[in-house]
């Protein structure tokens, strides 16, 4: 896999996306997110990762889901206290009543000299269900 191109102007962000992917949410971590060294706690990533992960499956399902799994979830770098994250998802499978998407988190990160790196990637499944939470068929 590419790293997402940066654009001429080296504030913004990515030109092109990851694996064809979309960019479904963008984040900055606080001071609350964060141990005393100012790492970015790992539980929050995953949070913020599933929050991204379910917008596609939503769309796909036309109604409400829920997280069923999580197939892998790979952290490659530290997030720190203000890298600016974008969060890129595409659907990998499409069953009767479950998506799964496979999202990846890139940070943008020191200003002065920017860089852009891929800090995480997952695999997540949801399913669509019914008000009553009772797993429903995926429209086609």
């Amino acid at each position: 896999m590419n790293a997402p191109a940066a654009s001429a102007v080296p504030h913004m962000p990515p030109a092109t996306l990851p694996d064809g992917a979309e960019l479904v949410m963008r984040v900055m971590p606080m001071p609350a997110d964060a141990n005393a060294n100012g790492d970015v706690f790992g539980g929050w990533i995953m949070a913020q990762v599933d929050l991204a992960g379910a917008v596609l499956p939503a769309r796909v399902a036309r109604g409400r889901i829920a997280t069923v799994a999580v197939n892998q979830f790979v952290f490659k770098q530290p997030v720190s206290i203000g890298d600016l994250l974008s969060f890129y998802a595409h659907v990998e499978r499409i069953g009767n009543t479950s998506v799964t998407v496979h999202v990846q988190v890139w940070a943008e990160r020191n200003p002065a000299d920017p860089q852009i790196v891929k800090v995480t990637e997952a695999n997540l499944t949801y399913v669509a269900i019914t008000d009553d939470g009772k797993p429903r068929t995926i429209p086609r």
